[in-house]
C-alpha cells in the first residue's frame, strides 16, 4: 500500500461562505444554558479552546455556555456523550483530531465520529515540533533517523495516549524513514511532555505552543515541524518536509460539534455565531497565545478536514496494525 502523503491543506479548497439563514421563529435558541463537552482534562487543548469559545458564545447569545470536562478513553468518553444527546443544540462537544482515529483503534467502538457527530467549525489547528531529550547525540532530523537505523527501537517517543497524533505522527515518519522507533504512551499531554523532560524517553512529537519555553531554556531540543511551514515561535527550526521528507505533514486540529440530526437552522446559526466569534479580536489573540493558529473554517471545510484525516489516519492504522487496548 503506498504511503505518499499529501499535504492535507492542499485537499482543502478556498474559504466556504457562511450560510443565510433568517432569524429563528420562536421559541428563541438558545431557551436554555448550553453544555459544551471538551473532551480532554481541565488545562488540555480542548479544554483551553473551549473555555475561550464558551465565554464568547456566551455573550453572543445571552445564555450561559457550561464547559463540562468529559476525558477519558482518547476523547471518546466525551464524543460518545454528545454523539448520543438530543440533536437541539443545546449539548456541543470540542473535540479534538484524535477521534477520527477511533473508529478504526476500537473494535465495536459505540459512535462514528462521521457519521454521528455534525461538524459545526474547525477552531484551531497546530503542528507538532519533534523534540529530542538534550542527552541525546542528534540535532537534525536526519541524525534522528540515522540513530534510530542503528539501534532499533532503541529511540523511544512519547504520546499523549493511543491514537492520539502525537502517537500517530511518529509512527507514520518512523514508517515512512523505515526505522523502529519504540512509542511510550501517557494519560495526557501534560504527562507525554514530563516524560521527555525527565529523560524518560528520548524523543516526542508535541505542542510547539507548550514546547517553546522549554526549547529556549535548553531542556529541549528541536529538530522539525510538522507543519507545510515553519512555526512562528521556531523561525530557525526547519519542517520535516525541507530535511529530506517531502510530502509529509501531520496537523492536529480542535473543532466544534454537535450531535448528528441536529436542526439545518440550529446548526446554520451555531457556525455562523462560531465564526463571529473565532474573528472577535480577543478570543483570536487568545487562542493564538495558547500556541494554537486561528481557523474558523465552517461546515463544509471543517468536514472536508475531517473527510482527509479520515482517509489518512483509517489508512496507515490498518496497515500498521494499531490497536487500542
Amino acid at each position: 500500500m503506498s504511503m505518499h502523503i499529501l499535504p492535507r491543506r492542499h485537499l482543502l479548497a478556498g474559504g466556504a461562505a457562511l450560510a443565510a439563514t433568517p432569524a429563528f421563529a420562536q421559541p428563541r435558541w438558545p431557551s436554555r444554558p448550553v453544555r459544551m463537552i471538551a473532551a480532554s482534562a481541565p488545562g488540555g487543548p480542548s479544554d483551553v479552546c473551549a473555555r475561550v469559545l464558551a465565554e464568547r458564545l456566551s455573550t453572543i447569545w445571552g445564555q450561559s455556555v457550561v464547559v463540562e470536562n468529559r476525558s477519558g478513553a482518547g476523547g471518546n468518553i466525551g464524543a460518545d456523550l454528545v454523539a448520543k444527546a438530543a440533536p437541539d443544540g443545546l449539548t456541543l462537544l470540542m473535540a479534538a483530531s484524535s477521534i477520527i482515529a477511533a473508529p478504526f483503534l476500537v473494535p465495536n467502538l459505540s459512535y462514528d465520529p462521521m457519521r454521528d457527530l455534525a461538524p459545526v467549525a474547525e477552531v484551531v489547528d497546530y503542528p507538532m515540533v519533534v523534540l529530542v531529550h538534550p542527552s541525546v547525540p542528534v540535532r537534525t532530523l536526519q541524525e534522528l533517523v540515522a540513530l534510530a537505523r542503528a539501534h532499533p527501537g532503541e529511540v523511544t517517543y512519547s504520546s499523549a495516549g493511543v491514537g492520539n497524533t502525537s502517537h500517530l505522527a511518529p509512527a507514520l515518519f518512523a514508517h515512512i524513514a523505515g526505522v523502529e522507533m519504540t512509542h511510550v504512551p501517557f494519560g495526557g499531554a501534560a504527562p507525554s511532555q514530563t516524560a521527555i523532560l525527565a529523560g524518560q524517553v528520548k524523543s516526542s512529537f508535541n505542542n510547539p505552543g507548550n514546547s517553546v519555553p522549554s526549547i529556549r531554556a535548553g531542556q529541549l531540543r528541536a529538530l522539525a515541524v510538522t507543519g507545510t511551514e515553519r512555526w512562528r515561535d521556531l523561525p530557525e527550526v526547519p519542517t520535516v518536509a525541507e530535511q529530506g521528507f517531502p510530502g509529509f505533514t501531520a496537523i492536529s486540529w480542535m473543532g466544534l460539534l454537535a450531535p448528528a440530526g441536529t436542526p439545518e437552522p440550529i446548526l446554520a446559526q451555531l457556525e455562523r455565531d462560531t465564526l463571529a466569534a473565532l474573528r472577535d479580536t480577543d478570543v483570536s489573540a487568545r487562542l493564538r497565545g495558547a500556541g494554537f493558529e486561528m481557523r474558523d473554517r465552517g461546515r463544509a471545510e471543517f468536514r472536508r478536514v475531517m473527510e482527509a484525516d479520515t482517509a489518512l489516519w483509517g489508512g496507515f492504522i490498518r496497515q500498521a496494525n494499531i490497536r487500542q487496548d
